[in-house]
């Protein structure tokens, strides 16, 4: 499963790689990384259908992670991709506006990688 992470912190990367390490190794999950949503689209436009998760940040300068979400939305008709919205910030009103304007799901920051591997497990 090829998972697109979009994350204004440089660090998320690392962290990735070492919670995933061996599902990394095994094939089951690849990850691809940018660093804004503008880098996303991008990513997207020249890798069309090759990501099937996209997991973003909320919270990044530029772009946010809602207007990326939106354009997503907007732009890639078949098949959309599967999106989860994370924040360190427990704002229902983000939240509910993600889901609006068609997350898939919401996660809080510190992210809890146990949590994250069982939904991922059971994506189709």
């Amino acid at each position: 499963m090829k998972i697109l992470v979009v994350d204004d912190e440089q660090d998320i990367r690392l962290l990735f790689e070492q919670r995933f390490r061996r599902e990394i190794r095994e094939g089951a999950f690849s990850f691809a990384f940018c660093y804004s949503g503008e880098e996303a689209l991008t990513f997207l436009r020249e890798h069309p259908s090759e990501a099937i998760l996209i997991l973003s940040d909320i919270n990044m300068p530029g772009m946010s992670g809602l207007e990326l979400l939106s354009r997503i939305r907007e732009n890639n008709p078949a098949p959309p991709p599967f999106i989860v919205m994370i924040t360190a910030y427990g704002d229902p009103e983000k939240q509910a506006e993600a889901m609006r304007l068609g997350a898939n799901d919401f996660l809080h920051k510190p992210l809890d990688f146990s949590v994250l591997k069982q939904k991922l497990t059971q994506l189709p």
